[in-house]
């Protein structure tokens, strides 16, 4: 299953596409979740929101990620968007603090995104 997913930001609006054939609870308690608002905050290239509705285990977590991706990291309880590095992977590789459900990827991948977010920052997650 393939489902639609918005990011409103107060500048810009992020396109996330999500796949349930890795993580198919996480999508599921994700999608029940929308819409919410929260604030987000920037680790290297990937944005996290603050603590979600959502709550579900490891499912098929994974320790590195692919470019674009989008994941649930559950000791967190939040939501992961992976633009590019983050500081604790070595050269060439996307490391998350501690493993994630992947559920989706980003569909509009633009990096100016990154410089204009500010820690704590509302968003809104919604239907497409």
């Amino acid at each position: 299953m393939s489902k639609s997913v918005i990011v409103d930001l107060k500048f810009q609006t992020i396109h996330l596409e999500l796949d349930d054939s890795s993580s198919p609870k996480t999508v599921k308690k994700f999608l029940d979740c929308l819409p919410f608002s929260i604030g987000i905050n920037l680790w290297g290239d990937e944005i996290y929101t603050n603590e979600t509705p959502i709550d579900e285990q490891e499912e098929n977590a994974k320790s590195l990620v692919d470019l674009m991706d989008v994941a649930y990291w559950p000791t967190g309880k939040a939501i992961c968007l992976f633009f590019g590095p983050t500081p604790i992977g070595k050269e060439g590789e996307i490391k998350p603090y501690s493993p994630v459900n992947v559920i989706g990827k980003i569909k509009n991948p633009d990096k100016s995104i990154l410089k204009k977010i500010d820690n704590g920052m509302k968003v809104t997650f919604r239907k497409e």
